[in-house]
């Protein structure tokens, strides 16, 4: 049985969308962030000349790096 090239690709792009969860939504998300949250938080926020609080969750810091992604233009 052949598989439908254009189903195929449809399913695999509902299936990433159905894995993008709201930060609010997490599990993890009053966890601290991750060292790579952290990192890459940092970048940007020196980029967006942005200061940044200390006490971030992991939620607050993916929000907070979408906020900055489309400050400084990052992530497009």
């Amino acid at each position: 049985m052949m598989t439908d090239r254009s189903t195929e690709q449809a399913d695999q792009q509902a299936d990433q969308n159905a894995a993008i969860k709201d930060p609010d939504e997490w599990v993890t998300g009053d966890e601290p962030p991750t060292a790579a949250q952290e990192s890459y938080l940092s970048t940007l926020a020196r980029e967006a000349h942005a200061d940044l609080p200390d006490d971030l969750t992991k939620a607050e810091a993916s929000k907070r790096i979408d906020e900055l992604q489309a400050k400084t233009g990052r992530g497009q």
